[in-house]
């Protein structure tokens, strides 16, 4: 009769525990996770870090994210562009894409540690293969934040962008 009794009390809490909450703690597909990224962003602002003095006080770009996993990212410094004609020399090359960011991969998103991870396939520049972003959204807007490199002593940068309509 106990085990009765202590069974029916089992089943009664297990029916009493809402669905949701049973299915909140599976984990989120890739998919599931990217359907706040996708989409074509601009770019608002670049707060702290050490770039103000390569890009200027106001740089553009654009970040796209794809349902499928791909993304790609420009960022212009803001500063008149170089002109010249012909082949330009290699200072005035350097001068061209000083500050500018260019690149294209596929992107994961990791949702506890709330980073996402740009897997670079292509850019303009060398360095790290993969970048982690730290990620915020405030409405139509996510905030990046590069996750700092062991040893760094670089302030933090906040990449600020705007989801396009």
């Amino acid at each position: 009769m106990r085990i009765r009794v202590a069974a029916a009390a089992v089943l009664l809490v297990a029916a009493a525990i809402p669905v949701s909450r049973l299915t909140a703690q599976q984990p989120k597909t890739q998919a599931e996770l990217r359907k706040s990224f996708v989409g074509t962003w601009r770019l608002v602002s670049i707060d702290g870090g050490s770039t103000q003095t390569v890009r200027g006080q106001k740089p553009t770009g654009v970040i796209y994210y794809d349902a499928n996993g791909y993304m790609a990212a420009q960022i212009q410094p803001d500063r008149p562009r170089p002109k010249w004609t012909g082949t330009p020399s290699p200072e005035q090359a350097l001068e061209a894409f000083r500050g500018y960011t260019a690149y294209f991969g596929t992107y994961t998103i990791d949702e506890k540690a709330s980073t996402v991870t740009h897997h670079r396939q292509g850019s303009l520049d060398g360095g790290a293969v993969d970048f982690v972003r730290k990620f915020e959204f405030a409405g139509d807007r996510i905030v990046l934040t590069p996750v700092p490199t062991p040893g760094s002593t670089n302030p933090p940068t906040h990449l600020t962008w705007e989801r396009m309509k």
